[in-house]
């Protein structure tokens, strides 16, 4: 086992690779949900005001 994590002597390179990896991944999946929700509100709002136009005229 502790030849796996010492990845042949390249542990100091590999390993923050993986960190660096899931880091972006975890950032890109987190800035997708909030630009999602954003556009669903944003979208909402737009329908709204299109709804009380109609109502008002």
């Amino acid at each position: 086992m502790r030849e796996f994590f010492a990845m042949g002597g390249f542990a100091a390179y590999v390993w923050p690779a993986y960190a660096v990896f899931f880091l972006v991944l975890a950032t890109d999946l987190i800035m997708t949900s909030r630009r999602r929700r954003n556009f669903i509100r944003q979208f909402r709002a737009i329908l709204l005001r299109q709804a009380l136009r109609r109502k008002s005229s």
